[in-house]
């Protein structure tokens, strides 16, 4: 019996997250195959453009903002709207914000609670409030393992 339910809220589980990246696909975002957005995380796609790469895995609790709505207090000028590219192969740990005007290189690493206020590069691991780089991940770099589905 636990079986059958488990197997029935990961289907469910499956569903909800084909609604989410569809509207979030209809509403501009631009998310590439394989990737996995956790049904808590915030995609922020009001304003600005959101590009996700391939193999790409957000987790619970995620905050992805393509706007600042208090830019124009600094700025008369900006309108607050602004980009978050990721690249492809990223994981992005629990519980972080990636502010506007920022790039996530491909095969990077952000640490769980980590405000992501500036460009990461490619291959490394980035923690922090604001993000600081703590190590680079060697070349070549290893592929995710696969995901076993129920």
């Amino acid at each position: 019996m636990k079986k059958i339910v488990r197997l029935a809220i990961h289907l469910l589980g499956n569903i909800l997250r084909f609604f989410q990246l569809t509207f979030l696909r209809a509403s501009g975002a631009k998310i590439g195959k394989n990737t996995m957005i956790s049904l808590g995380a915030k995609i922020d796609v009001r304003r600005g453009k959101i590009t996700i790469g391939d193999h790409c895995l957000i987790t619970h609790g995620c905050y992805i903002l393509s706007h600042d709505g208090a830019a124009h207090v600094l700025d008369d000028q900006d309108d607050g709207s602004g980009y978050v590219t990721i690249g492809d192969h990223v994981f992005i740990g629990v519980n972080t914000v990636v502010m506007r005007n920022v790039t996530i290189g491909s095969h990077s690493i952000i640490g769980a609670g980590s405000v992501v206020n500036k460009d990461v590069p490619e291959g490394v691991v980035a923690v922090g409030n604001p993000i600081k780089i703590i190590k680079e991940i060697q070349k070549p770099y290893k592929p995710l393992p696969k995901v076993h589905k129920l």
